[in-house]
């Protein structure tokens, strides 16, 4: 039984029934109630056995029957309520703890008073502890109240009687209250402990002092953050781990990189002088820069710690860092994916307000335990100011704390008061071992406050008079314990000024160093021009082709399919050994085949992933009677990297953010994430201006994440046809990424090869389809895998330019569309040209086949969404330079608020306007019309 079952007894006929079970059979209950029985508390229950037996109905308890004597019940009452009160304790006694260091008072719980429970603190003296699992001293109730609360309600608040697992509290309650992890420190390690706390305080009192007004961000208020961290790292390196990703926003990061990460204190100083080292980006502001460090454990062995770039978006690098960690744990190098959870440990650094305010916490905290995301438990941080930027708790949530959301992921939580240093590294130790037992998050919420405003120029009095007058008079975490050490008799005020001095003027000399060294020379960044990514082989022989579809199309022996995707998979199987053509699905299938045995890892996830929203993939196969799942590509019957295909929560903020992570670190592997709809990317917006589009440029960071966006007009409404290709369009430029919208199997089978095996590493946004999984006229023969590579652009090669007067430039599912409207039309002066890669713009692609036609032919550019959507913008400017001067004509939807009609009839009647526009003799008068207007 999870704890004391007697506390769960409110009625004597309920004990009656269990003691007599313990008269048969004294084994057959829980010790609990075998030690309450032998208890004195239980002997009235023994001298009243054999009378009960004695009678045909329960004996009540409280009531003599036929000579039978009399139980105490105001024992059995006592202990019922003392019990009660242990209870409220461990699941109340946080309300109470005294964790604010500015002194505000607890709300304290009506549940933690004796009286509460019908009892007094007199009648606790007869209730004795030893059947109540309690590990503190004391030999009756009254004895261990103290203790009780201290161990609830001092300078940490225990939150963990909400997990459902009873081992997991279980485990907690005998570690809470035996203390083991309140390991009181020696005097050296206490001296230790000041000297950093010195360390963090001076360096930012010196950026302060010297650099008056700069932004910084100090940590101030909640310096332990940094012997917190030392702490975790320690911890981690002791239980295996050989890195540590940290992820954080930019309150108290300069100390951090400082002082955890090994930032010389001369490169610090330099960024405030405005000394930059050159690098080929915009770079980013000093607050938001990541780093890689090696940490000297006391052990001896070295540990990377990596500290990852961020914006100022706080939270959103969270699921970053968990990606990372996830890839950093994971050997992809053989066919059976292998993970270590212990060997990287994620740390993630919170604001107060963020945690509670912004929903990729949430996000992000429901990765903890699937199994495509989990990465063995991370130790959140909450570096708690008690408020956002001027905005109270009170009016920035509804919760009491800021951790709450934890409580609904089966998180343990434990506050502490920022200002009680061993209480801070007590808990460090408590949650670390729990992350090492469990492989489950736990929050850490240090409460301290801002020592100064959001930063350092801003006024926080205007908005928190009272506040800020606290913390004028309220010293430093420093001074505090120095003033408790100097009780205990560790060291005196002397020595406290002595390791201040030290720690001060060698900020001081290391300024002194750099305002003397030669100032480097200063050049703006330049932006790049778009070059052409390399070419590289990515056609495959049809031999090889062959024996990797056999793989993909074999099962175990009795493995038995829904027999609707039997069929389907039996045809599929015929194609490539008899030359067919290849749907979509088919050549992706393929394409990861020749990678994966080319010693590519794969990882592919996403919203309904592994089948496929529109069901065209079946990379998982599930047996139709037990769900036994076999994955083909996992199975390829040779050497290969490793596969993993996962489904996605429905979630984009997080899932995007993680495998953009993933990919960071994962340099030769292919990540690619799939959203349900294209549309479901404006979801990870965020990630996208922020990570994907701009990590490069401001913190060297590089990726090959892909992400498949199905995109394409098709009557499914304005929240269904548009990947908004437009956005992707407007970030990309010095090359950051690349941007293409395929229109048959063989360009997708060649282009993912491309990504993957091209050595400039960027991210890939494929604007994939929808209809076109199965239209008839989208597939490929076997032969154009195992010839030719990926075409920027796509001539058309039915059409005679000798003839043509117009040529129509369009990209992805709208060609489909163009060439049924020419063929009914019987129009042989159109020539529809494919422009397959968007970004980088193909410019020599798109002016070799401008040189195949008359310079006097009308260039058009047709598009399916709204003019001041889709690729137009982006193309029309480009174009007009390649055909000197010459403007493209635009043919497409008019200027819109929204993507896309609701109404299936007038979606229709738009295509049909489009393509009759573009394909039509009389187009060329509402053209000109068009122009002029």
């Amino acid at each position: 039984m999870d704890g004391n079952p007697y506390f769960d007894a409110y009625n004597a006929a309920y004990v009656q029934a269990v003691f007599e079970q313990y008269l048969q059979n004294p084994g057959s209950v829980d010790a609990a109630w075998r030690r309450f029985f032998e208890s004195g508390a239980g002997s009235a229950l023994l001298d009243a056995s054999v009378a009960a037996a004695s009678f045909p109905r329960p004996v009540r308890l409280d009531t003599p029957e036929s000579g039978a004597p009399a139980c105490d019940v105001s024992q059995l009452r006592a202990a019922r309520a003392a019990g009660e009160l242990v209870d409220a304790y461990r699941l109340h006694g946080h309300r109470a703890a005294r964790v604010d260091p500015l002194g505000a008072d607890p709300a304290g719980h009506p549940e933690l008073q004796p009286e509460f429970h019908g009892i007094s603190e007199a009648e606790l003296a007869g209730v004795a502890t030893e059947f109540m699992d309690l590990a503190g001293p004391g030999s009756t109730l009254a004895d261990a109240l103290a203790w009780l609360r201290e161990t609830y309600t001092g300078p940490i608040g225990y939150e963990f009687e909400h997990l459902e697992d009873p081992e997991h509290r279980v485990w907690l309650r005998e570690r809470i209250e035996s203390g083991a992890h309140r390991q009181p420190l020696g005097a050296d390690e206490r001296r230790r402990l000041l000297e950093r706390l010195t360390e963090v305080e001076a360096f930012e009192q010196f950026i302060h002092r010297a650099y008056l007004g700069a932004k910084r961000f100090s940590i101030e208020g909640t310096d332990m953050l940094v012997p917190v961290l030392d702490l975790a790292i320690e911890r981690a390196a002791a239980a295996g781990a050989r890195e540590v990703t940290i992820g954080m926003a930019h309150r108290g990061r300069l100390n951090v990189l400082a002082h955890v990460l090994g930032m010389p204190y001369g490169e610090m100083i330099g960024k405030f002088e405005g000394r930059h080292s050159q690098q080929s980006g915009t770079g980013d502001v000093k607050y938001h820069l990541g780093a890689e460090g090696t940490y000297a454990t006391r052990s001896g062995e070295p540990l990377t710690v990596l500290l990852a770039p961020n914006p100022s978006h706080l939270e959103f690098v969270h699921p970053v860092v968990e990606g990372m960690t996830r890839a950093k744990q994971t050997d992809r190098t053989q066919r059976e994916l292998t993970q270590d959870e212990n060997l990287v440990v994620p740390i993630i650094i919170h604001g107060d307000a963020a945690f509670s305010g912004q929903g990729v916490v949430a996000e992000t905290l429901n990765l903890m335990r699937l199994a495509g995301y989990r990465v063995g438990g991370t130790l959140h941080v909450i570096a708690n100011n008690q408020i956002g930027f001027t905005t109270a708790p009170r009016e920035a949530r509804s919760t009491d704390y800021a951790s709450d959301i934890a409580r609904g992921f089966d998180i343990p939580i434990f506050h502490v008061n920022a200002d009680d240093p061993e209480a801070c590294l007590a808990v460090v130790r408590l949650a670390m071992a729990y992350r090492e037992r469990f492989h489950s998050d736990v929050v850490i919420d240090l409460v301290g406050y801002r020592r100064f405003g959001h930063n350092e120029g801003d006024e926080p009095a205007y908005t928190q008079p009272v506040m800020y007058q606290k913390i004028g008079r309220h010293p430093t975490v420093r001074r505090v314990y120095a003033g408790r050490l100097a009780e205990a008799g560790v060291l005196d005020e002397a020595e406290v000024e002595a390791i201040w001095q030290r720690a001060y003027e060698r900020l001081v000399q290391e300024q002194t160093r750099v305002k003397g060294s030669p100032e480097p020379e200063e050049s703006a960044p330049e932006a790049s021009p778009d070059p052409e990514p390399r070419d590289v082989g990515t056609a495959v022989a049809v031999e090889r082709l062959v024996a990797l579809d056999a793989a993909l199309h074999r099962w175990p022996d009795g493995f038995r399919l829904n027999p609707k995707l039997a069929r389907q998979l039996e045809r599929r199987a015929k194609l490539v050994p008899e030359g067919g053509t290849l749907d979509w699905g088919h050549a992706e299938a393929l394409a990861f085949a020749t990678l994966l045995t080319g010693g590519v890892p794969v990882r592919l996830t996403g919203q309904d992933t592994e089948r496929g929203t529109f069901s065209h993939r079946h990379q998982v196969l599930h047996h139709a009677e037990t769900n036994e799942l076999y994955t083909p590509l996992g199975n390829l019957g040779e050497p290969q990297a490793a596969f993993e295909v996962h489904n996605s929560p429905l979630s984009e903020l997080a899932t995007v953010a993680f495998e953009y992570g993933y990919s960071v670190v994962t340099p030769k592997a292919l990540v690619i994430w799939e959203a349900q709809f294209g549309d479901f990317v404006n979801g990870a917006q965020i990630i996208i201006d922020q990570f994907i589009a701009a990590g490069r440029a401001k913190w060297g960071q590089e990726s090959r994440l892909v992400l498949l966006l199905p995109h394409g007009y098709e009557g499914q409404g304005p929240e269904h046809s548009s990947a908004r290709l437009e956005r992707f369009l407007q970030q990309s430029a010095e090359q950051n990424l690349r941007v293409a919208n395929c229109t048959t199997p063989a360009q997708y089978f060649h282009l993912l090869r491309w990504q993957a095996l091209q050595d400039a590493k960027r991210p890939l946004i494929v604007m994939t389809p929808k209809s076109l999984l199965r239209h008839p006229r989208a597939t490929s023969p076997v032969r154009d895998l195992a010839s030719g590579s990926f075409q920027r652009v796509i001539d058309d090669a039915a059409a005679d330019p000798a003839r043509v007067r117009r040529l129509v430039l369009c990209t992805g599912k709208v060609y489909y569309d163009l060439v049924a409207a020419r063929e009914k039309a019987t129009v042989d002066d159109v020539a529809l040209v494919r422009v397959e890669l968007l970004y980088p713009f193909p410019a020599e692609e798109l002016r070799d086949v401008f040189t195949r036609y008359a310079p006097e032919c009308e260039v058009a550019w047709v598009q399916e969404e709204p003019r001041n959507m889709g690729a137009w913008l982006h193309m029309s400017t480009r174009l007009e330079a390649l055909l000197e001067g010459r403007r493209p004509r635009y043919v497409g939807r008019p200027d819109r608020a929204s993507p896309a009609e609701g109404y299936a009839n007038t979606h229709e009647q738009e295509q049909q306007r489009i393509v009759r526009e573009a394909i039509s003799a009389e187009a060329a008068t509402g053209a000109r019309a068009g122009r002029k207007g």
